[in-house]
């Protein structure tokens, strides 16, 4: 596993190869990226991953403090799975060199779900995104479905710039179905009880929504109970289209979507 600290050794350690993939994380790295890397060594001959925190992307600046950072152990985690051929640990210099502003601008249609309610997140993904493929022109970028808008947007806005391919994978849960986080190291013992109950709470609406004539009205007083039952903040809870994201009347080729808040942590998951 080499470690790439700059562009030009990246350049330089890059160029012999033409079948990359790409795993970008900000690090507390977890079972879910490793499953992003064993799917990319099993697509592609070769597997870098990225560790950047993009301050770009964060709408909060306590929670840009807050956010996990050990990189001793993320190296040891990468290395011990003996799947990852190179480490890009970029300074910000290395992504954002060129100081031109960036031009991405969400449509009105994309400012929702956590578009709507983090301000300047997604752009801030979008710009990196593009940066970074730019960088390393890997052959396929491999992203969890977890973050299912992040996803969308940022495998559209790739697939009008590049040539890389972006390809969703499953998301990864611990052995009491919460979605595997590098947020869920700032949680303790009893906040992730309460997350795993509100997954199972959730999968049971998923599977009642299918009788119910009026999905919206039926939603919000979920959404009602949700936030009364476990003392949460929900940003949104709704049922969307995977295909456009556009609010669902019907469960074929929909998930429910929520964000809310667990001990002032942030989480997101969708069903």
């Amino acid at each position: 596993m080499k470690i790439l600290l700059n562009n030009s050794t990246l350049f330089e350690s890059l160029r012999p190869f033409n079948d990359l993939g790409f795993v970008p994380t900000m690090g507390g790295i977890h079972k879910g990226h490793l499953s992003l890397i064993n799917k990319s060594n099993k697509l592609c001959k070769k597997t870098i991953v990225s560790i950047f925190v993009n301050p770009k992307q964060f709408n909060n600046k306590k929670d840009l403090k807050s956010y996990p950072r050990n990189i001793k152990n993320d190296l040891k985690i990468l290395k011990k799975s003996k799947k990852v051929d190179f480490v890009y640990l970029p300074k910000f210099k290395d992504i954002y060199k060129d100081k031109k502003k960036s031009k991405n601008v969400l449509l009105k249609k994309d400012k929702i779900l956590c578009a709507k309610f983090r301000k300047g997140h997604f752009e801030g993904v979008l710009d990196v995104m593009n940066k970074l493929t730019k960088i390393i022109n890997p052959q396929k970028i491999f992203m969890g479905e977890k973050d299912f808008q992040q996803l969308f947007l940022v495998k559209r806005q790739l697939k009008r710039i590049h040539k890389t391919k972006v390809i969703p994978c499953k998301t990864i849960r611990d052995r009491n179905n919460v979605a595997l986080s590098s947020r869920n190291l700032l949680l303790n013992k009893s906040n992730l009880i309460i997350a795993a109950k509100i997954y199972k709470k959730l999968v049971g609406i998923k599977k009642i929504i299918k009788n119910k004539k009026n999905i919206s009205s039926f939603l919000n007083l979920q959404k009602k109970e949700l936030k009364h039952n476990y003392n949460i903040t929900i940003d949104y809870f709704e049922l969307r289209n995977i295909n456009n994201l556009k609010i669902s009347t019907t469960t074929k080729n929909s998930r429910l979507f929520i964000a809310y808040y667990l001990n002032k942590v942030r989480l997101i998951d969708n069903v």
